[in-house]
């Protein structure tokens, strides 16, 4: 086995119900002008807070937002501004584009990195991996970074601020690192990759038995378990599998949907979610695996438990053009495509086929209306 290189995890964790004030100290250690990233007007009193905070403890912290999601042009601006007034760290606070942003920021700019994220929707949090957008919100390309954050703050009390389809857009892209690890490793014979894919097959396990009580009990021990499932877990298991444990179709459909500006309201598991679908959807069709088929009854009800969207009518695209369509599978299968480590080959047709009948043989569901006409 050749050499390889991993960016495994952060070099602290600082978690639990009042993670924040625990961690100021080592915040300190890191940094004494940090740039303090966010985006969401939902968040801004508390990144207020947060300001307030860092600058009692001798700080001084410098507030800045992205103006769009995780984009060139926002990078620029932040750079600039990062560098003009002296930071020597990114504070990122919020969301999975905010997160990304900060640690694609520290990364170009040589400086030290903090995560703070204020929902489990995504492991951005852990991550050596940024997603790139255009200003208008389309995935373009994803980065590998030298390294993950040097602290990552995960305060089950900002968390729980989050609204709870956050969280069930983590429990549905937690979930796709079984489904998709599962089929991009192949046969490997190194351990470590092996032994990822078993953790992601625990991690769904776990998802899919504490899943509905951590919804209904915010704060519970089974919300804990699931919120650092979402948020950590998932993140470890990328890290130590690298990158024989790719993404495949799950988020090859997420990054095609985003071209088009419908799907823009959904969050990024809840698409990643119905790509899961997607994915089994050609499993079955295509690789002819029953066992795919079967994955995906039972997915279902789950996700539907869990208020997901499973068919292109709930994400909002039951009406789409062809047109439309077309753009999303010839994105989703564009060359170097995550998709193509499916074991199959697949065309935008076979795509298509598959994103319209996301719930074909269920109860109680039918496939999406697809428009066959342009528009006007």
């Amino acid at each position: 086995m050749g050499i390889q290189s991993h960016a495994i995890a952060p070099v602290r964790v600082v978690r639990g119900v009042g993670a924040w004030r625990e961690a100021l100290p080592a915040i300190g250690d890191l940094c004494r002008r940090p740039l303090l990233l966010g985006r969401s007007r939902a968040t801004a009193d508390l990144r207020q807070q947060l300001q307030a905070q860092l600058s009692a403890t001798g700080l001084e912290p410098q507030a800045a937002a992205l103006e769009h999601d995780c984009c060139e042009s926002d990078l620029r601006r932040l750079a600039a501004a990062a560098q003009g007034q002296g930071c020597d760290a990114v504070l990122a606070v919020g969301g999975g584009k905010v997160l990304d942003a900060g640690k694609l920021l520290a990364d170009r700019l040589g400086l030290r990195c903090i995560t703070v994220p204020t929902s489990a929707a995504t492991c951005a949090g852990w991550t050596a991996l940024a997603n790139v957008y255009s200003e208008q919100g389309a995935f373009q390309g994803d980065v590998a970074l030298a390294r993950c954050p040097d602290l990552l703050v995960f305060d089950h009390g900002l968390l729980l601020q989050a609204p709870a389809r956050t969280l069930a857009s983590g429990i549905a892209d937690a979930m796709a690192k079984w489904y998709e690890a599962s089929v991009s490793s192949g046969a490997s014979g190194d351990g470590l990759v092996q032994q990822a894919v078993q953790q992601a097959r625990v991690l769904r396990d776990q998802l899919l038995l504490e899943a509905n009580e951590a919804m209904a009990k915010p704060g519970s021990p089974a919300w804990g378990r699931v919120v650092e499932a979402c948020g950590l877990t998932a993140g470890l298991i990328g890290g130590i599998g690298g990158a024989r444990c790719r993404t495949v179709a799950a988020h090859a459909v997420h990054n095609g949907l985003t071209q088009l500006a419908a799907s823009h309201g959904h969050l990024h598991g809840e698409k990643v979610g119905y790509g899961i679908l997607v994915q089994l959807r050609l499993e079955e069709l295509i690789g002819g695996n029953g066992l795919a088929a079967q994955a995906r009854r039972q997915l279902l009800p789950f996700f539907q438990g869990l208020g997901l969207p499973v068919s292109l009518a709930e994400l909002g695209l039951g009406q789409a053009s062809l047109a439309e369509l077309d753009t999303v599978a010839a994105f989703a299968c564009r060359a170097g495509s995550d998709l193509h480590h499916l074991p199959f080959p697949v065309s935008p047709t076979d795509l298509l086929g598959a994103m319209v009948s996301t719930t074909a043989g269920s109860s109680g569901a039918g496939s999406a209306s697809v428009a066959t006409t342009e528009p006007g």
